[in-house]
């Protein structure tokens, strides 16, 4: 039977999402296809086989003994945003390990953006031992200066025009192992929270295109990392900070709806054990979408709290709604204003992994650092806040009049 567009296209999109090379679940849609060669098919088999060889009992077997044959291992580190710090403890976490590891980071040694953190910490890696470049990962190949990898990470692209180059040359160089850090961002809005491997994505979104293009390429093991929110000593994209901000400052923390919706907040720690754990078995997880996330959510007010007893201080929440206070909720709150939460599954029945994030005492390090650096006897504006806590005053003295 002729393999018809239509037949392609859900294949594309299955390989997409996750369902045709993870674990099923209740929720997930099983999909047929035609007898055929295509590339799709011969890549659905080659995940199927992945799946047989990633069956829980197995790999769990697999993980109790690290691989003794050590990796040299490349990692291609974005140079901006929350995702740089992935590299950097996914970097130490294969130091310890005994693997050889070199970190090509996106840019120039000599800009700004080096002496912020995760990258003014890069001693921690070459005095363990690792190697650190910067370069165009678009000429990947004379960044590294020809040396060659068992194993290569892509935590800079977001889309097929980023990741291709460094795919292609991994491809061509030999590399048997391609790991890609997508994102949770790519799942549709779903009513039935948390969002597992398997549930519909958005095709439009560039990483879903990444996907697909790696599940053609016939490496010996793929895989993809979709990760939410971290934290984590060493990450410059404010997360809890937002709170600990106005907290110390004995100010509102203005949260946008009725402050229930839930979120997954990971330590980059659980990131990368994740990250390693697939190195360590590139059978368990080949062919896979995992959720690179913790495993328990927390709620938007309970993020305030919690941010709270870290500090050791009281904290006064005030919920508005964005649109009749006139505010963009993206630019006034450091999270999604709905329900954004995703689940581990597939790491943990194809790797045996388990997550160790534990927030309460995880924002208890992280504020020690944020009170050690200054930060909270800084002067600051809030301008925003000041509009929307304006706004919800207002409304509440015109609600009593009336």
């Amino acid at each position: 039977m002729a393999f018809s567009a239509a037949a392609a296209s859900t294949a594309a999109a299955a390989f997409a999402s996750g369902r045709l090379l993870t674990s099923p679940s209740p929720r997930r849609i099983s999909a047929s296809l035609p007898s055929s060669s295509s590339s799709y098919l011969s890549a659905f088999r080659r995940g199927v086989a992945a799946r047989r060889r990633a069956a829980p009992a197995a790999a769990r077997a697999a993980v109790t003994v690290r691989a003794e044959a050590k990796k040299r291992v490349l990692i291609v580190n974005t140079n901006g945003g929350g995702h740089a710090v992935i590299g950097f403890y996914f970097a130490k976490e294969l130091l310890a390990a005994g693997h050889a590891v070199t970190v090509l980071t996106v840019g120039d040694e000599a800009s700004d953006k080096m002496k912020k953190p995760p990258f003014s910490r890069f001693s921690e890696l070459t005095s363990a031992g690792g190697k650190t470049v910067w370069g165009d990962p678009a000429d990947v190949g004379a960044a590294v200066g020809g040396a060659p990898f068992d194993v290569v990470l892509d935590n800079n692209g977001k889309d097929l025009d980023a990741v291709k180059p460094v795919a292609d040359w991994a491809k061509a160089a030999g590399v048997g192992q391609f790991l890609f850090i997508s994102s949770a961002g790519i799942y549709k809005p779903t009513d039935e929270p948390p969002h597992v491997e398997g549930d519909a994505v958005k095709e439009s979104a560039g990483h879903v295109g990444v996907e697909k293009y790696l599940a053609e390429q016939n490496f010996s093991s793929w895989a993809s990392f979709r990760p939410q929110y971290m934290i984590g000593s060493g990450n410059n994209k404010d997360c809890e900070e937002w709170f600990f901000d106005r907290i110390v400052r004995k100010r509102p923390v203005p949260i946008p709806g009725n402050g229930m919706q839930l979120t997954n907040i990971s330590h980059v720690r659980d990131l990368s054990t994740m990250l390693a754990a697939a190195v360590d078995n590139p059978g368990a997880a080949a062919g896979n979408i995992f959720n690179c996330v913790s495993d328990r959510a927390v709620t938007l007010d309970g993020m305030a709290r919690l941010c709270a007893a870290a500090a050791g201080a009281d904290v006064e929440i005030v919920h508005y709604d964005p649109a009749a206070v006139g505010v963009d909720a993206k630019k006034a709150f450091p999270f999604r204003n709905m329900h954004f939460y995703a689940e581990p599954r597939a790491a943990k029945e194809a790797l045996g992994w388990t997550s160790t994030t534990n927030l309460p005492e995880d924002l208890k390090e992280r504020y020690a650092e944020y009170a050690a650096s200054g930060r909270g006897d800084k002067a600051m504006t809030f301008d925003l806040d000041d509009k929307i806590l304006a706004a919800v005053v207002q409304t509440t003295t015109r609600s009593v009049t009336v």
